[in-house]
């Protein structure tokens, strides 16, 4: 029987031999071999001439990691010179006389950089000319910035930086930035000649370079206070009759604040009360940056008048005073919440909402949003912080006269209020909650004098200090103006009212 064909003889040998041959066969000559070869080379050849040329790619990164390493092992021995010496007094950076003026006057070759919202110009305490050669950029600082970083960026020297932050003045000013703060930087070459950053709208800090060291300076920004009058009468709300008369929701509440002293804008408001406001509008380089503080108000409540007027004495103490001198704040807030609900009022017969018994409500009942802040309602001293029984989170006050205060069913306290520590008006000493035996939360508040409990909310407040009699003839001569002015914008109220009503 036949071994089979060429092909088959191929593959059983498995030595590419033909049986019987004395010499080795082409493995090539065979045609099974051919046709596998074949089958796998002409795929490999297209494949490889379908891959894109990668080749200048590879050479480009090549040269980048080389740049990036031996970039260092070339600047290095520059820098480190420049590092120590800046360590030392800086030498004068031009030759410009002994009394060089800080850089704020900007020619007009220099060119911002980096400027997302350019600074307002401010005038900085001395005031000549720039270097021809000098820039101004304003740094805008991003999300993950450190001072080093911002610096590196922009090619600023960062060994003048090391000398700007060991000013004291510098460091408690620049050291805290966040994204969205803005620098601005005049440098000569990265050669830092001056740094200007605005602390808030009053204060500006300045760095400067004076001979050869630098130096900081803290400065008022130039505001101009602008009277702007209002009045109006309520129809449904202080709120919204203060919005219809034009004013800022920031000097509605202030005007509600000047007098919660007298009036309990809560419940004693009513329908045709007035008032009128004189307030300071706040411009920089003419443009309106907000409003400022109220400089004299009056409030008629249900045919009472009230007028304040703002004083600051020659110390700096600001405070408001009604026309004869009598200090409009009293010792004690009315209520120490500034959003709440009465849900309770003082009541010796009252029945208790939990224990259902006929209990006395020593105090009012102020319902009011978890972790709403509780406000200390005088100057005082705490006497207890701690749980108190059905009082749950309790702290009480202690102020002159035999007077404490009590706040109970808190959430937690506020760090401020520390047995023993001192408290002012108004500082936060808990949050409002439900501790103790209360159905929801709110604040529990009690007024005692000489121990015995009274009604917070009727309760005749001792008034703050009036007016230093020193100082009492400047405020007369300051207010009468003022009140001169509340007075006739009230009339022209009136006139419109009574035109309106006529129509």
């Amino acid at each position: 029987m036949s071994s089979g064909g060429p092909l088959m003889r191929d593959y059983k040998n498995g030595t590419g031999q033909d049986a019987g041959a004395t010499a080795p066969r082409n493995i090539l000559s065979t045609g099974r071999y051919r046709w596998l070869i074949g089958g796998i080379t002409l795929p490999l050849i297209a494949l490889l001439l379908m891959l894109p040329d990668d080749e200048p790619a590879v050479e480009a990164e090549e040269e980048l990691v080389a740049a990036e390493i031996v970039a260092p092992e070339v600047i290095t021995p520059v820098e480190e010179p420049q590092v120590i010496a800046k360590s030392l007094p800086l030498p004068a950076k031009d030759s410009t006389p002994a009394e060089k003026p800080l850089p704020i006057l900007i020619p007009a070759n220099t060119k911002p950089a980096q400027t997302t919202a350019s600074l307002p110009s401010v005038a900085l305490p001395k005031n000549t000319l720039m270097p021809a050669d000098e820039e101004r950029i304003v740094l805008t600082v991003r999300s993950g910035d450190t001072l080093d970083r911002l610096f590196r960026r922009n090619d600023l020297s960062i060994s003048d930086l090391h000398s700007i932050m060991n000013l004291k003045l510098a460091k408690e000013h620049l050291r805290m930035i966040r994204p969205g703060d803005q620098l601005e930087v005049f440098h000569q070459k990265g050669e830092i000649t001056a740094v200007h950053r605005e602390i808030d709208l009053w204060e500006s800090l300045a760095v400067t370079l004076d001979g050869e060291t630098y130096t900081a300076e803290v400065f008022k920004n130039a505001i101009e206070h602008r009277p702007v009058e209002a009045s109006g009468r309520i129809e449904d709300s202080l709120y919204l009759a203060g919005e219809a008369a034009g004013l800022p929701p920031k000097i509605i509440m202030e005007l509600a604040g000047l007098f919660s002293w007298d009036i309990d804008f809560i419940l004693e408001v009513r329908r045709g009360d007035e008032f009128v406001v004189i307030y300071d509008e706040l411009w920089r380089d003419g443009k309106n940056m907000g409003p400022g503080d109220i400089v004299a108000a009056q409030f008629i409540n249900q045919g009472d008048s009230f007028v304040a007027v703002r004083f600051e004495d020659p110390e700096g103490r600001v405070n408001y005073y009604s026309p004869d001198g009598a200090n409009m704040r009293k010792a004690f807030l009315r209520a120490p919440l500034d959003v709440f609900r009465v849900s309770s009022n003082f009541n010796p017969n009252r029945r208790h909402p939990v224990l259902n018994t006929i209990r006395a409500h020593k105090g009012v009942d102020y319902a009011a949003g978890r972790g709403t802040p509780i406000k200390a309602a005088g100057d005082g001293k705490v006497d207890f912080r701690g749980v108190k029984g059905g009082y749950g989170n309790t702290v009480i006050l202690s102020h002159g006269g035999n007077i404490t205060t009590l706040y109970a069913h808190m959430d937690k306290f506020s760090r401020a209020a520390k047995s023993g520590a001192r408290v002012r008006q108004g500082q936060i000493i808990g949050y409002v909650g439900s501790s103790g035996l209360a159905t929801g939360p709110h604040l529990h508040y009690e007024y005692r004098k000489n121990g015995v409990h009274m009604n917070p909310r009727t309760v005749k407040l001792p008034a703050a200090k009036p007016i230093d009699p020193a100082y009492l003839a400047d405020f007369r001569r300051i207010s009468q103006p003022l009140v001169d002015r509340l007075n006739s914008q009230r009339q022209m109220l009136a006139s419109n009212s009574s035109a309106t009503n006529s129509n």
